[in-house]
């Protein structure tokens, strides 16, 4: 019984090279693999995120409608940040899944940023009313990344452009009556929501806030050819 034993165990066995290769392969592996899943799973969780997020603003202001009355008449354009603050908790903070609010600081300016359960987070911007950011992850992280630069490095990775302005323009339509991704100038061209030279989505627009607006054209999935990493 012990022979048979000890041949059992020399032939079932492995020796330390064997397993040190055998863990070294497994490695190389992870290490070839785990970005690539990385990556696909932050592609999921943005344009999750993204939809829920158009989805839940869209509905809180056609809630606030039933309290106040049409959207147009109680939208206000501030560049107060304290008046922009009121009317952000009036008309939106109390429709919405909030966990907190406050002050977020960046190379822009000031801006109030509601925070959500699911970890996302909205910001007015500091200049007007118009004009909000919507960040799938932290906020604090995202603007970290733009120390020097104005929105280069952050714009279409980890905040995503939305405009709002309700008001009626001389011929009795809208500059833009639902929240939306910003569109501001879009000829209604996928090549344009890529291309264009101020707000394209691509690696040398200044400010690439199409890039919300393509993927919302894309079905709220992130096209293959999309320039950046999200984060």
């Amino acid at each position: 019984m012990k022979v048979k034993t000890n041949f059992l165990t020399k032939l079932l066995g492995f020796t330390l090279a064997e397993v040190l290769i055998t863990l070294g392969i497994i490695g190389v592996v992870a290490a070839l693999t785990l970005p690539a899943l990385i990556a696909n799973h932050n592609k999921r969780v943005v344009e999750t995120r993204l939809e829920k997020f158009y989805s839940a603003i869209n509905q809180a202001i056609t809630r606030a409608e039933v309290d106040y009355g049409p959207r147009e008449f109680w939208f206000e354009d501030n560049t107060d940040l304290t008046l922009k603050k009121a009317w952000v908790d009036k008309y939106i903070v109390p429709y919405m899944n909030v966990t907190k609010t406050d002050f977020l600081n960046s190379v822009g300016g000031s801006y109030y940023t509601l925070y959500f359960s699911d970890g996302s987070a909205v910001s007015i911007v500091s200049s007007n009313g118009r004009d909000w950011y919507f960040f799938p992850g932290d906020p604090e992280s995202c603007f970290s990344y733009a120390k020097s630069e104005y929105a280069k490095y952050y714009m279409g990775r980890c905040a995503f452009a939305f405009y709002y302005n309700p008001v009626r323009k001389a011929d009795g339509s809208y500059y833009q009556y639902n929240f939306e991704p910003y569109m501001s100038g879009w000829d209604k061209t996928e090549s344009s929501l890529k291309n264009h030279s101020t707000y394209g989505c691509n690696e040398t627009s200044t400010w690439p806030a199409y890039c919300t607006r393509w993927i919302q054209y894309n079905g709220w999935k992130i096209p293959n050819d999309y320039p950046f990493r999200v984060k």
